[in-house]
């Protein structure tokens, strides 16, 4: 998939979906993602027909990074 866009509308369009890795927690809250891609497709597991967002491979790991030091919280 190679896009110059930042999102997919539909994302049932993308087959492969798997619960990332880095999303925890037992109340849902949870995120896929897609491999094989040159963007990242990441969307909310509680709405599986809804948008995806793309990230590019730099801001993904930079995400995860964010999200594990906790810095989003500030």
């Amino acid at each position: 998939m190679v896009t110059s866009r930042r999102s997919v509308a539909d994302s049932t369009i993308l087959a492969g979906w798997r619960k990332s890795s880095y999303s925890g927690g037992s109340q849902g809250d949870c995120l896929e993602v897609v491999d094989g891609h040159a963007s990242v497709p990441v969307r909310d597991s509680k709405n599986p027909t809804g948008p995806a967002i793309l990230f590019t491979a730099l801001g993904w790991s930079a995400f995860v990074a964010a999200v594990k030091s906790d810095s989003l919280n500030a």
